[in-house]
């Protein structure tokens, strides 16, 4: 079926996560943090996974457990649709460019989590956006993704345009990774017979 649903409840955030693999890139992404929404739409749209996230955080404190906690239920959930991953291509990389940004990125869904970020955000916040939070939110990603994850800016000086890069590099990285391998529709994409 390759769709999932990961309800994750704690003290700091209340969330729920649908994702389709085999979607289309549809999204409805409501997380009380604006600029966060936003990058959520662009990491569906671009995947062409279809997305809906739902959280009730304790943004009176700030936006932190609700990014992180987030990132932490997209991943479980890619994982759970993924199942033994049989069939994907596991692999899948994007050099994108949003007009001064240029943004690398490159997986893995190895079931082994790496996070290698080398991403400068010059700026501090995106409007009331803290911009550490991004690599918060990968590094909840791929941890409980699975997923062995690299991003590098190339080059970029607007912190949003490097944020938004950043999100969209990953995206049709991921989009390629989760795509199913034609060649190989039946098979596990390890050596090990087991990822």
């Amino acid at each position: 079926m390759r769709k999932a649903e990961i309800t994750r409840k704690t003290a700091e955030t209340e969330i729920t996560v649908r994702i389709d693999l085999d979607g289309t890139g549809q999204y409805d992404n409501r997380t009380g943090v604006g600029f966060f929404d936003h990058m959520l739409d662009q990491l569906a749209r671009h995947s062409l996974i279809d997305m809906q996230v739902r959280c009730d955080g304790d943004l009176h404190i700030d936006d932190h457990h609700s990014v992180e906690d987030t990132g932490i239920a997209i991943g479980q959930a890619l994982a759970q649709a993924l199942g033994d991953k049989r069939g994907i291509r596991r692999y899948g990389a994007c050099l994108l460019p949003m007009d001064d940004a240029l943004v690398r990125a490159a997986l893995d869904l190895s079931g082994r989590p790496y996070l290698v970020w080398n991403v400068e955000l010059p700026m501090p916040k995106i409007g009331t956006f803290d911009t550490e939070l991004v690599r918060e939110f990968f590094q909840a990603l791929s941890t409980h993704g699975g997923i062995t994850l690299h991003v590098d800016a190339l080059h970029g000086f607007n912190s949003h345009h490097i944020a938004e890069a950043a999100f969209k590099a990953v995206a049709r990285a991921l989009r390629e990774a989760v795509e199913t391998d034609v060649r190989k529709a039946d098979a596990i994409p390890s050596t090990k017979g087991a990822l």
